[in-house]
């Protein structure tokens, strides 16, 4: 069987989040505006992405992030609740690419692409505990 057999086009997933005083871009020192933080938006994304490929991967493998690009559009004071979705819109053998798009309670944040590549676990860690 192969790995990522059971990850398809189309797939989709969605997590919340509330900006608060630690996910501000003062705090995340991004900037200098107690909004949501630019960083705070992307790991969000980067979070729902890896959420819905490990819920189709066997034990012992998992995904890890190989590159993003995002466009943050809009500010999201503290107090406004958050979300993002991921959507699977390639598979190319391990790799997995995806349109995410970040929301608050007023409408659309923060959209972009994300690429995930798909490993098993020990060797990945045996080659980067190599690095020492």
């Amino acid at each position: 069987m192969e790995i990522v057999e059971k990850i398809k086009i189309g797939l989709k997933r969605e997590a919340s989040d509330s900006v608060t005083e630690k996910n501000t871009a003062i705090a995340m020192k991004s900037g200098t505006l107690p909004v949501y933080a630019t960083p705070a938006m992307t790991a969000l994304m980067e979070q729902v992405a890896s959420q819905l490929a490990q819920e189709y991967l066997p034990e012992g493998w998992t995904s890890v992030g190989i590159s993003i690009s995002v466009a943050h559009i809009s500010a999201s004071p503290i107090g406004m609740k958050v979300h993002a979705e991921a959507e699977i819109t390639a598979v190319d053998g391990r790799k997995i690419s995806y349109k995410v798009t970040a929301f608050d309670e007023s409408g659309e944040i923060g959209k972009g692409t994300h690429e995930r590549f798909v490993v098993d676990e020990a060797k990945f860690m045996q080659k980067a505990a190599g690095k020492k």
